[in-house]
This record gives C-alpha cells, structure tokens and sequence, in this order.
C-alpha cells in the first residue's frame, strides 16, 4: 500500500477511536486492533503527529499512582474525519474501477 495513503489512513483511525471520548495510548491500540494491528512505537509517531497538527490535545492525569496522557479531538481533527468520509466515496470510486467494477464511459 502507498505509505502516504496508509498513513493518511492510520491517522484518520486514531482520530475515529477518540472521537466520542478522550482515551490513552493502551485503549486506542486496543480499539483499533479490530480493524487494523498497530504497534506502540507506530501510535506515538501518529499522536504526535497528529497534535502537531493541532487534531488533537493531550494532557497528563494520574492513574494508578502513575501519570497517563489522554488524548482528545479537536474540530481539526472532527473536520479531517468528515473530509475522509468525503474522500472514501472517490477512494472506492477508483477501486472499483481498478477491480473491474466501475462504470465505463464507451
């Protein structure tokens, strides 16, 4: 898979599992693993990528004696949600077409 599609797909992932409510790293990878396997190392790269691009905040509490980040959407991150709902429709557009599926203009 092209690694910017995959990536694009990834982050798009993350965002769709804090959606409804702000979560920790162990959840997010355990929310996600139904739909696609992914490391530590790979969610920490997306999270801060991801705030950097100010789709999500992160703050500190404590939890069991030790400090957790929890991470939450912002509009950003909202809005590239719904703009990937958008993308999706072209996205299986091509994919149809690629498999044999899509419509013809003969």
């Amino acid at each position: 898979m092209d690694v910017q599609l995959k990536r694009g797909l990834l982050d798009v992932c993350v965002l769709a599992a804090i959606k409804d409510e702000d979560s920790y790293g162990y959840k997010i990878i355990k929310d996600i693993k139904p739909c696609i396997e992914m490391t530590e190392s790979t969610l920490y790269t997306i999270l801060k990528r991801l705030e950097a691009a100010h789709m999500l905040t992160v703050r500190s509490a404590e939890h069991g004696g030790r400090l957790r980040k929890y991470y939450h959407i912002t509009d950003a991150g909202l809005r590239r949600i719904e703009d990937f709902k958008k993308e999706w429709k072209e996205i299986m557009s091509i994919y149809k077409f690629v498999i044999g599926e899509g419509e013809t203009n003969e």
